[in-house]
């Protein structure tokens, strides 16, 4: 065996900003030299003039045991005898710099204390995986033309045990109780708030030290891994936030690592965030390249994820993010473009799109930056996919208005179809909608209960019809009324009335539609996938469209009514003739509609219509959809 892990490639590719890897050869390992055990330590400090490690294995004794610098790389490395599984150790640096002497925590620890405490755990895995039919499956298929809808959750604040004093589940609770949840309502991924170590509870872990670390408020990595296990086995893919947008100030983190601006950027006009607070990661740095790359392949390869979604994609790509005038550095060409972010972008999605087939990336983008989701050879940053925001604002402005006035209004509803195959979107009713006092989805529907309930399938009904992924987080199955609160459960007892089961009943139905349904998916960012039917109608509120897949056969008609006014015999024309059975109506009896519909179907007429030869004369329940799929 050997006391070292680093050797001359990883010194060159990592100061080169190319290293994919580095959770392999820095942080803590367990190694054996000369007949002992131990651990070799690694960590990269340029600028310190010493670096120790210390910990429980010394009884946090100074000096520690100093590693040794590893040539011109800027990196420490050191065999330390004796140190197990589960010791406690941090970093002790000293500066060139002023004597400057500070402790942090290990940048790739695989683990940490149970905030508040800071210390980096050693920790390996004994975790053996299951899911070697999911990942295969994964990687022959084209993530682009499958179906995807996506449950957000934030682990803490989704189911809470009362009995125990109202602790939140554990990673392995966790992953039994969701396949349960998944399974009546159908989504096809989870996407998890930040699992990285975080030290503030209420940042919901978008303020991150730990990226190699998941949290340890809900388990050990291992822990994690057999929730993402039973997840995958259970055919659920899994998507991680990721953050390389920023981090927190904490002393014991990345900022000033080693005396020196070594992560961030030196110069506050660049290298602080003032919303959030926070550092701004130097992209221009190889070594951080590498330290970001790194981290993100670790959670694709270690922990098996099926994809990231990066957060705050927009504060990354403009130098004037949230800046006055006077507060940003333009470009070398006096643009406000971040040139290095997204040249690390580009390179971040080759790799991790390159090195993990059939997973995917997601930009969480605000912004009309152009060709976000298109590939880096076409110019584009080669995200997989990015957030529809646009429509997401648009689509709850309407459905806040009275059904009366709607009709002024139409065009917030029509006017996605614009731009919709600009990118590949994904269309999300995340967390960002539920808290801050913007209250729940349930209470920006307008009118009494009932009504409130009706507008919630219309909406979920109307976001399942129109072209894109689709993304709810926690509480929009159940139509909670409360705004989301991390440090609280959700209100799971909502389900025994028969109208908040029958929302989660109708968005489970929604789910198994657009899953089993090719029309629903297949094309969901191509032209040839979708076609109005009627998208004028805005003094009835009325909308229909088409669904279509790869195949003539692969047809679906949709049509909304977006006010309490039932509508009787209204015409809409389809393109072939037979019959068009009802599959799903959002007014149904079991999901606590009012039951008016079209007994299961009709056959085409011969009456023309919207362009067509032939159509279909529906009644269109209150604030309500019918999905009406072609059998011929």
């Amino acid at each position: 065996m050997t006391d070292r892990l680093l050797g001359p490639t990883d010194l060159h590719l990592f100061n080169e900003g190319t290293h994919t890897r580095l959770h392999r050869c820095l942080g803590a390992h367990s190694a054996e030299h000369e007949g002992r055990t131990g651990v070799i330590f690694g960590v990269w400090a340029p600028n310190a003039q010493e670096v120790e490690v210390f910990g429980d294995f010394n009884d946090w004794a100074n000096p520690g045991w100093r590693l040794d610098a590893r040539g011109g790389s800027g990196l420490w490395e050191g065999f330390v005898p004796g140190v197990d599984q589960g010791s406690r150790y941090k970093f002790r640096i000293r500066s060139h710099h002023d004597g400057y002497t500070v402790e942090k925590t290990d940048p790739l620890g695989r683990f940490a204390e149970v905030p508040p405490q800071t210390a980096s755990v050693v920790q390996g895995s004994n975790h053996r995986w299951g899911d070697a039919a999911w990942m295969a499956q994964r990687a022959a298929a084209n993530p682009l033309r499958m179906p995807m809808s996506i449950y957000e959750l934030h682990l803490g604040s989704w189911r809470r045990v009362p009995e125990d004093m109202n602790r939140p589940l554990d990673y392995r609770e966790m992953g039994d109780w969701l396949v349960r949840h998944l399974r009546d309502t159908a989504f096809t991924h989870v996407e998890l708030l930040p699992v990285m170590e975080h030290p503030f509870y209420g940042s919901w872990g978008y303020q991150c030290t730990g990226y190699f670390s998941p949290t340890s408020r809900f388990g050990t990595p291992d822990d994690l891994k057999y929730m993402i296990d039973q997840l995958h086995q259970a055919g659920y893919g899994v998507i991680l936030d990721w953050v390389p947008s920023h981090f927190p100030t904490d002393e014991h983190g990345l900022i000033y690592f080693d005396g020196t601006h070594l992560f961030e950027h030196a110069d506050p006009r660049q290298g602080y965030h003032p919303d959030w607070g926070s550092a701004i990661f130097n992209y221009g740095r190889n070594e951080v390249r590498s330290f970001l790359t790194s981290s993100a392949c670790f959670w694709m390869d270690e922990f098996h994820a099926d994809g990231l979604r990066v957060d705050a994609v927009a504060s990354m790509l403009y130098l004037d993010y949230s800046r006055r005038e006077g507060e940003w550095v333009p470009n070398q060409y006096g643009g406000r473009e971040n040139l290095e972010a997204m040249d690390f972008l580009r390179h971040l999605n080759r790799t991790v799109l390159g090195e993990f087939p059939g997973a995917v990336t997601i930009a969480e983008e605000s912004t009309a930056w152009p060709m976000v989701s298109r590939p880096v050879e076409l110019g584009g940053l080669g995200f997989s996919m990015k957030w529809d925001m646009g429509w997401m604002h648009d689509t709850l402005e309407f459905f806040a208005k009275d059904p009366i006035h709607r009709r002024y209004h139409h065009g917030q509803l029509t006017f996605r179809q614009i731009y919709a195959f600009n990118e590949n979107f994904v269309m999300p009713l995340s967390h960002d909608e539920v808290v801050h006092g913007k209250g729940s989805l349930y209470g920006k529907m307008p009118g009494d209960h009932w009504q409130k309930m009706a507008n919630l399938r219309l909406l979920y009904a109307y976001m399942y019809a129109m072209p894109g992924k689709k993304l709810l987080f926690q509480g929009a199955e159940i139509g909670t009324a409360k705004e989301w609160n991390h440090e609280a459960s959700l209100d799971w007892h909502l389900l025994h009335d028969p109208l908040h089961g029958g929302l989660m009943r109708c968005l489970g139905d929604l789910n198994r539609m657009h899953t089993g349904d090719p029309a629903m998916h297949a094309l969901d960012f191509e032209p040839a996938g979708f076609d109005w039917i009627d998208c004028s109608d805005a003094d009835q509120s009325i909308l229909s469209l088409m669904r279509k897949g790869e195949k003539p056969e692969d047809l679906m008609v949709v049509v909304f009514n977006f006010t309490p006014v039932p509508r009787s015999n209204y015409r809409v024309g389809v393109p072939q003739n037979g019959f068009y059975r009802e599959v799903l109506n959002t007014d149904a009896g079991i999901y606590g509609g009012s039951d008016q519909g079209n007994f299961g179907g009709m056959d085409a007429t011969p009456v023309a219509m919207h362009g067509y030869f032939q159509s279909l004369s529906l009644t269109l329940p209150p604030l309500g959809a019918v999905f009406l799929r072609y059998e011929g």
